[in-house]
C-alpha cells in the first residue's frame, strides 16, 4: 500500500502571500505529518487576521466573545491543551488547608528588586516597573501578594528547560515579589528582558514581557498575565498577545513610559496598573509552554 498520510501544506513561494485562513480552523503545523518548521509568520499573520474579524463581526452583532481566546487556533500549543470541559467546583476552605502559607512577615522588601540577586549588578536596560491594583471601581487592593517572573536581558530564563543558545547571568535570577501598600501600589526594580525564540511556527519571537501573578484574598483566585512594553514591533506578530482580539483589550497589557517614574541618571520608568473586576479588567492570558 502506499503513504497514507495526508500531504504536507506547501512551502510559501517567497513573495506570495500565505493562503487565506479560515477562523476556527487548524492551522498547518496541528495536522497530522506536519511540523513547526512548515508553519511561517505569513500563515500564522492570516490566521490571527481571520480569527480576529471573525470576532469582531460576533461582537458586532452582539454576541459574546471571551476577552482572550484559550482555544486562539495560532497559538498552536494552547489548541492542543486548553480546557474543553466545564471546570471542577471546589471548596475555597478545603483547598486553603493545602495550599502554601504566607504572611506579610514572609515578603521582604528586598525581593522586590530583581537586580539584586547576586553578587554583582545584572546586564540589561534597569528600569523600574510600577502601578496599582485596583478593583471595578478603583478601590484599591491592599497587601496583595504580586508576583513576577521574566527572562533576562538576553532572553533566557534561568530554567533548566530553557536551553536556547542565549547566555545565562549569573547576577539575575529573573524573580521577585511583593505586597501591594495601603494604596494598591507595587513596584519592582529590574532589567528589560529579551526577546526570545519559540516553537509555535518557524521563526516565531516572544516580545519583551514580564509575567505576573496576583493571589487576591486567597490561592483560589490567582490571577495569571503578562505585561508589554510600548513599541514593540513583535507584538503584531505574536499570537499570545493577539489572542485577546479586542484592540482596546490588548492595550490594556501594555504598560506605558512614565518619565516621572524614570530616575535621573540610575533607570528608566513604567506604569501598568491592573484591574481585577469590571470592563476595564486586565486581561489573562494563556501562557506559553516553558
Amino acid at each position: 500500500m502506499g503513504d497514507q498520510r495526508p500531504p504536507a501544506p506547501a512551502a510559501p513561494v517567497p513573495g506570495r502571500a500565505a493562503p487565506p485562513a479560515v477562523p476556527g480552523s487548524p492551522l498547518p503545523a496541528l495536522r497530522p505529518g506536519a511540523t513547526p518548521d512548515l508553519l511561517t509568520q505569513a500563515h500564522v499573520d492570516a490566521e490571527i487576521a481571520a480569527e480576529h474579524a471573525a470576532s469582531a463581526a460576533r461582537r458586532a452583532r452582539g454576541l459574546l466573545v471571551p476577552a482572550t481566546r484559550n482555544d486562539f487556533a495560532p497559538y498552536r500549543s494552547s489548541v492542543l491543551r486548553h480546557p474543553t470541559k466545564d471546570p471542577v467546583q471546589a471548596d475555597p476552605e478545603a483547598v486553603e488547608l493545602l495550599a502554601p502559607v504566607f504572611g506579610e512577615r514572609d515578603v521582604d522588601p528586598l525581593e522586590a528588586d530583581l537586580t539584586r540577586t547576586g553578587a554583582g549588578e545584572p546586564i540589561g536596560e534597569r528600569l523600574v516597573v510600577t502601578g496599582r491594583v485596583v478593583d471595578g471601581e478603583g478601590r484599591p487592593v491592599r497587601r496583595q501578594l504580586v508576583e513576577v517572573w521574566q527572562a533576562n536581558a538576553a532572553g533566557r530564563y534561568a530554567h533548566q528547560r530553557d536551553q536556547h543558545p542565549a547566555p545565562l547571568d549569573p547576577n539575575f535570577t529573573g524573580v521577585g515579589r511583593c505586597l501591594t501598600d495601603d494604596d494598591g501600589t507595587y513596584r519592582f526594580t529590574t532589567v528589560k528582558p529579551g526577546p526570545y525564540p519559540w516553537n509555535n511556527h518557524r521563526n516565531a519571537w516572544r516580545p519583551a514581557h514580564l509575567h505576573f501573578s496576583l493571589f487576591g484574598t486567597r490561592f483560589t483566585q490567582r490571577l495569571v498575565t503578562q505585561m508589554y512594553f510600548p513599541g514593540d514591533p513583535l507584538l503584531a506578530l505574536d499570537p499570545i498577545y493577539q489572542s485577546t482580539t479586542d484592540p482596546l483589550d490588548r492595550e490594556l497589557l501594555v504598560a506605558r513610559y512614565d518619565h516621572d517614574v524614570t530616575q535621573h541618571e540610575w533607570c528608566t520608568g513604567y506604569r501598568w496598573d491592573i484591574v481585577l473586576t469590571g470592563t476595564h479588567r486586565t486581561r489573562t492570558e494563556p501562557e506559553e509552554p516553558a
